[in-house]
């Protein structure tokens, strides 16, 4: 039975994280802090440090900015720098002054609120192409046109009085289109208040013109 090998990156993650989770503890027992208050604030920077990570990662994978999780990102790695550099011998622990200890004090607020608000701020939906199953039941191919003899000709009638053309067919639409079509008007018109044009509906689709004419007759 093989070993697992250890991963050298996550055991530098494990020891970085264990140094700084200790120098926050000794930050904040110096500041004021004691018994489990003290455990508690290396637990909530690296909370905060993750969460505002994930919500990047996430935005990014959506297209979308986030300043905000860059600035709570920046926050709790501030702290976590912070409490690093001040335990390294430049700051008294024993005489901590009294703006570090308004600064610890404060932070439970502050992690909340920044916390509260990654937590639930709104995703944008990605955008999805419309996946279109294709007909089993269609040819994959058109066939070539058998060669046909031209008929005779006939004798000339008397000419009859033009009749109005007749419309075209409707246009075969598949249903899986139509449905994604039906999500995205309706989303659109819970954002706008309004119903979606047909142009905003063939590029949210990326189909033809006719064919974003013939889905918005279906969802009219």
């Amino acid at each position: 039975m093989r070993l697992p090998r250890p991963d050298a990156v996550l055991v530098q993650a494990a020891i970085a994280g264990a140094l700084s989770f200790a120098h926050l503890h000794d930050l904040a027992e110096a500041a004021g802090q004691q018994g489990w208050k003290a455990w508690a604030y290396p637990v909530s920077v690296d909370l905060l440090l993750v969460a505002a990570w994930h919500r990047m990662r996430t935005l990014r994978a959506n297209g979308a900015p986030a300043p905000a999780a860059w600035t709570w990102f920046a926050i709790a790695l501030t702290a976590s720098l912070g409490a690093n550099v001040a335990t390294a011998g430049l700051l008294d622990l024993a005489h901590v002054p009294a703006w570090l200890r308004i600064l610890v004090a404060g932070w439970p607020a502050l992690a909340f609120f920044g916390g509260t608000l990654l937590a639930h701020a709104t995703t944008p939906a990605p955008a999805v192409a419309p996946e279109v199953d294709a007909d089993p039941e269609l040819p994959l191919y058109e066939p070539e046109p058998e060669a046909v003899t031209a008929p005779e000709p006939l004798p000339a009638l008397p000419p009859t009085p033009a009749s109005e053309p007749r419309p075209a067919p409707p246009l075969a639409v598949p249903a899986a289109l139509v449905d994604h079509a039906r999500k995205v008007a309706d989303d659109h018109r819970a954002r706008t208040g309004e119903p979606i044009d047909t142009d905003t509906l063939r590029a949210r689709l990326g189909v033809p013109p006719h064919f974003a004419d013939a889905i918005a007759a279906q969802l009219a």
